[in-house]
């Protein structure tokens, strides 16, 4: 086993969390004796000073030459710039972002290849339901539709999976479209929203006044609503809710579990959301998803009432739209999203409403307790804990073995710990066993992206540098985006990242046996020294083949974040073909 990190200099010191003004006049009026604002200013320093009055406190930068005026306003803003190592790397960062927030993250990056990379990013928010913004710099506006360098169709490109793709073709409207873009992003079912920047255009002096921000509605139970709610429940005997999505906060997260427990009621969490309701939680039986445990998954026929927030039914839950397909099933919706994009099976009632309109009315339901409630949700509550029970601690001998990391990493996680991770059989220890206590605990890529989970964990760290941040990656994937660590040391971002290198990617070889038993084909990776890569880029990095190493490990690379302030990457050699469950 290697220990010794590389001697680590951060290049900037860790970026503060920016205090945001509430808006651009309040900001402007909070000081009389500051130098006014001059009568005009460029577009692209307005949409600046626009993100900064929605309370936008990073953006995610490939810089490029077709938005230099935006890049020249951020300069002496209070947005913090991110600058990334690849446009796919700062789209995740930005996704990630928006998840972990309530308002979209944002990230800007310039025309054709880099709109191109950048895409991955923009479909994971897509099927996340993340509200996002991507900026993309463009041709100049004289120079449309004549081939010229690096043009390409945005609206054509983006315009099937963004809920909006909107072009500044007048420079007057910079600050209107910051608003609408990001009204748009966070209003329904959240979502990505692209807007391009023509170089020429962002240049144009205009009136800096900005466009206020636009109210987003959040629904709430009408009194019928609550009626048949209340009505179902009554008759219930076997209630189950199900919790997903990107648009909680804590404050409902915490009275959703209060009024589940107080009821005796169980509580499932959405595949790759973890937290809503807490590990820990007598009401939370387990996720549903890929790969879940066979208790979770029979829970949706089981169940004589089903109740989504924040989500819907959809491929992954209902395991390829076989489970929960009687249409004599009684399923409660509740999202805000009036087209129920993405659902299937019956539909009993639709609530629309966001997740913290509706747990405040439901706050209002008072039902006496059910003795059957209480033996249902116990029953299910003991096999999830017997479930997620950790596996010994006491080093095997041998090989490497992610049950022995599991062990050892949890009982050394704080209270507030989170999880990233991005696709992968590795990302199943998580799901069983890291303990998601509060919301955005658990940042994922539901769609199945690779490569999302170094830039997630950076974001994360960046958005919340006081807590522990853990990310969990393939091997397959981590080279996908690895070189964002030089991201994290540059803003002196502390994540751990473990690193699962079975050689090969798991999960296509997982298909690849069922389908094509004892026919290895395409799956099979040959991978370098991912320790050691960690230390040339400023941070601390082990490598670990024997089971025997793992505490002592984990030690020095928990020592590493605490102390030296920098990331720390655990390289875990385990063998082939062994699986969380």
């Amino acid at each position: 086993m290697t220990t010794e990190p590389a001697a680590a200099t951060l290049t900037e010191p860790r970026v503060p969390r920016a205090a945001v003004e509430s808006s651009a006049q309040h900001k402007l009026q909070a000081n009389p004796a500051e130098k006014p604002e001059p009568a005009t200013k460029s577009a692209g320093h307005v949409i600046v000073d626009s993100l900064a009055a929605h309370g936008v406190e990073r953006t995610y930068v490939v810089p490029g030459e077709s938005f230099l005026d935006v890049l020249d306003g951020l300069h002496a803003s209070d947005i913090a710039t991110i600058v990334c190592r690849h446009e796919g790397g700062a789209a995740y960062m930005a996704e990630a972002d928006g998840k972990m927030n309530q308002r979209p993250g944002v990230a800007m990056v310039t025309r054709g290849p880099g709109a191109a990379n950048a895409h991955v990013g923009l479909h994971t928010a897509w099927q996340d339901s993340t509200p996002m913004l991507l900026f993309v710099g463009l041709i100049p506006f004289a120079h449309r539709d004549r081939e010229a360098f690096q043009e390409f169709d945005i609206k054509s490109w983006f315009d099937t999976g963004a809920k909006r793709v909107m072009v500044l073709d007048h420079a007057e409207r910079a600050s209107e479209i910051v608003a609408e873009a990001m009204f748009a992003a966070m209003s329904g079912r959240p979502g990505p929203v692209v807007v391009g920047l023509p170089e020429d255009v962002i240049r144009q002096q205009i009136d800096p006044a900005l466009h206020p921000a636009i109210p987003v509605a959040s629904g709430g139970m009408s009194s019928t609503d609550a009626i048949a709610l209340r009505a179902a429940l009554a008759e219930s005997s076997r209630p189950l809710f199900v919790t997903g999505g990107n648009d909680w906060t804590q404050a409902a997260a915490d009275q959703l579990t209060a009024w589940l427990e107080r009821h005796h009621i169980p509580a499932a969490a959405e595949w790759r959301t973890q937290g809503t309701v807490p590990f820990d939680s007598p009401s939370y039986v387990g996720p549903i998803g890929y790969g879940r445990p066979r208790p979770t998954y029979d829970l949706l026929e089981e169940t004589d009432l089903l109740v989504f927030v924040g989500t819907v039914p959809g491929d992954v839950i209902t395991d390829g739209f076989v489970c929960r397909q009687d249409w004599s099933k009684k399923n409660f919706l509740v999202t805000v999203d009036p087209s129920l994009r993405g659902r299937s099976g019956a539909v009993s009632r639709q609530i629309l409403a966001k997740p913290e309109a509706f747990v405040r009315d439901l706050a209002g339901i008072g039902l006496p307790a059910k003795a059957e409630w209480k033996a249902w949700t116990g029953r299910m509550r003991t096999e999830q804990q017997r479930f997620a029970a950790l596996p010994p601690a006491s080093p095997a001998p041998g090989r490497a073995r992610m049950d022995t990391l599991m062990a050892n990493l949890v009982p050394r996680l704080t209270e507030d710990a989170m999880v990233t991770f991005g696709a992968g059989e590795h990302t199943n220890w998580a799901h069983r066993y890291f303990p998601t206590r509060r919301y955005a605990s658990m940042i994922s890529a539901r769609n199945g992206s690779m490569g999302y989970s170094v830039p997630s964990a950076i974001a994360a760290s960046l958005a919340e540098p006081a807590r522990r941040v853990v990310t969990i990656a393939g091997d397959g994937e981590f080279l996908m985006n690895g070189q964002e660590l030089a991201t994290a040391v540059q803003y002196g971002a502390t994540p751990l990242v473990i690193v699962m290198d079975n050689q090969e990617y798991g999960t296509i070889r997982t298909h690849q046996e069922r389908h094509y038993p004892s026919r290895v084909s395409g799956t099979q990776l040959k991978n370098p020294d991912f320790g050691l890569m960690a230390r040339a880029f400023g941070g601390f990095g082990v490598t670990v083949t024997k089971d025997k190493d793992i505490p002592a490990a984990l030690d020095a690379a928990l020592a590493a974040i605490e102390e030296d302030g920098v990331f720390a990457l655990i390289h875990l050699v385990v063998e082939q073909r062994v699986k969380a469950y």
